[in-house]
């Protein structure tokens, strides 16, 4: 009888005030978007300019290439700015 007692005492010590206690823990978060595109098929790779008959061809493929690397740079940058406003 005594031991039960003795038992509920200790354990009656543990019992919680229900105070819920915030613990603020960093976590991390991407900086980059998942909404971000893939990067497109860029005709003027290496191998096609190689391969190009004639001067008016690698041109083309350039000329092709070009808007196609201007907009993915605005889109990379966009994407990136937040990231440097992160403190």
């Amino acid at each position: 009888m005594k031991r039960a007692l003795i038992a509920c005492l200790a354990l009656g010590g543990c019992a919680t005030t229900g105070e819920t206690i915030t613990v603020k823990v960093p976590v991390p978060v991407p900086c980059v978007s998942d909404k971000l595109p893939k990067a497109p098929v860029y005709p003027d790779t290496l191998q096609a300019l190689r391969a190009a008959p004639d001067q008016a061809e690698f041109t083309r493929l350039l000329a092709a290439g070009w808007p196609l690397r201007e907009a993915r740079l605005k889109a990379l940058e966009a994407a990136i700015e937040p990231c440097r406003k992160t403190p």
